[in-house]
């Protein structure tokens, strides 16, 4: 791994990875009224064919050490990660504007996808898996996720770029 400090203009240190992470197993809420301004909101950005970005937000999930999202198989998002499968993730938390660049990997193990169902169940999304085992169900999801089952997706990092903004404030890209 290698550590840049992007803050070294303003004489300040190279921020701690572990200290993000810690941030980060602390979970975020993304329901209004949540965080942020008024909730905290995850930016995934996958590739287009024409090899133009997609941005759009996904409700994720930051658990063992990786980001999560899920989606229909018929998105944008879903027919872009399966043709090339890097991406990136913003999320602007209180302490951290956090960004992961990585790989998307669809995840169908049935002991995960409970295990996600579950989590996002406990956030407040009544989701749980579905008949195959492998993919989610619910009453309702976001109208950028598509029509069910939704997959489950996990993002391995590659990179991470994080800007304190609180005090002391710093920035700093960590390459994987």
């Amino acid at each position: 791994m290698t550590a840049t400090n992007l803050a070294d203009l303003y004489d300040l240190p190279p921020l701690d990875l572990a200290a993000l992470r810690a941030r980060l197993d602390q979970g975020f809420d993304q329901a209004p009224g949540g965080g942020g301004p008024d909730r905290h909101t995850c930016w995934l950005t996958t590739i287009n064919a024409d090899g133009s970005p997609h941005v759009t937000a996904v409700g994720a999930l930051w658990v063992d050490g990786a980001f999560w999202f899920e989606t229909g198989a018929g998105t944008r998002k879903g027919r872009n990660v399966v043709r090339d499968s890097r991406c990136a993730l913003a999320v602007a938390l209180r302490e951290y504007d956090v960004i992961v660049d990585g790989t998307v990997a669809r995840v169908t193990d049935p002991a995960v996808v409970a295990a996600r169902a579950a989590d996002w169940a406990a956030g407040g999304w009544p989701c749980e898996v579905d008949a195959s085992g492998t993919a989610l169900t619910a009453p309702f999801s976001a109208p950028s996720a598509g029509s069910p089952p939704w997959q489950v997706y996990r993002i391995d990092a590659t990179a991470v770029t994080a800007l304190q903004t609180v005090e002391p404030g710093g920035a700093t890209r960590w390459v994987l």
